[in-house]
Order: C-alpha cells, then structure tokens, then sequence
C-alpha cells in the first residue's frame, strides 16, 4: 500500500523518482525500490516525504485517520505499527525469494554436475582397460608366431 501511495503522490505532483529522490537526499534506486515495494522507508524518512508532498504520514501508509496534532503519540504509535506490518510482509517476500533461489540453484547447477559424475563413472565402468588390450594382442602375435615354426 505504501508503494502504491508513494507513486501516486509523486505522480500528482508531477515529480520523477529523479526529483523526489533529490528532494528528500536518497538516489533514485533508493525511492524506485519503496515504489515497487522491495524496501520502505524508516520512520524518519516518511516524515520528509510526507513534508515534500504536503500529506500527513498517514496518507503515506494508507491509513483513513482524523488528522491529529503532528507530534501527536497516537499518530506514531499507528505509523510505527504499520511500518511493522510493511516490514514483517517484506521479511515474509524476501524468504520466499531466497527459498526459490535455493531450490533453482539446485535444479540448474547441483542435480547436472551429479548426473556428469554419474555418467562419467558409468563410463569408465564399462570401458575396457589398456593392459587388457595388451593381453589379447600378446596372444595373437604368440599365435602368429607359432604358426610360423
């Protein structure tokens, strides 16, 4: 939610990330990232973005509050709930990445070097060895020797 109140607040004041970002001193990766929601911003941070776009913090986060004194210590314990909210959500997406990481390193780069190992050693089970070979032709040219007394 907060993503989304980011983006449209900056869209409705005609602001580029570029611009924003330098108006509240981060680069524009940094505010790219609270718009897709990969981070947020803390605390004191939403005060400054909320003074660049006029809007209680409230609005930032989504909240439908009566708009309370700025200092006032209802207002931050509900801002401070809801950045926990965010951030235990955004710990929740982060190990599903870091899950699918795994399981797809696994799958591209564990399982094809075992089959490798495998086949290889499949190989050399059923390849005959050099001194076998010498064997067989000491024989034959032992035989063809006979054959010539």
């Amino acid at each position: 939610m907060l993503n989304e109140n980011l983006k449209t607040l900056r869209k409705e004041k005609g602001f580029s990330q570029e611009e924003l970002a330098s108006k509240v001193h981060v680069v524009r990766q940094t505010v790219s990232k609270w718009e897709k929601g990969v981070s947020v911003p803390d605390a004191e941070m939403l005060v400054q973005i909320a003074e660049v776009f006029e809007v209680p913090v409230s609005r930032l986060l989504g909240a439908e509050l009566a708009e309370p004194e700025a200092d006032a210590p209802d207002q931050r314990n509900e801002i401070a709930e809801q950045l926990m909210k965010i951030n235990e959500q955004l710990v929740i997406k982060n190990n599903r990445t870091r899950k699918i990481i795994k399981w797809l390193i696994i799958i591209f780069v564990v399982i094809p070097v075992v089959l490798i190992l495998l086949t290889s050693l499949a190989f050399s089970m059923f390849r005959t060895s050099g001194p076998a070979q010498q064997v067989v032709h000491e024989q034959e040219d032992t035989g063809y020797i006979d054959m010539m007394l």
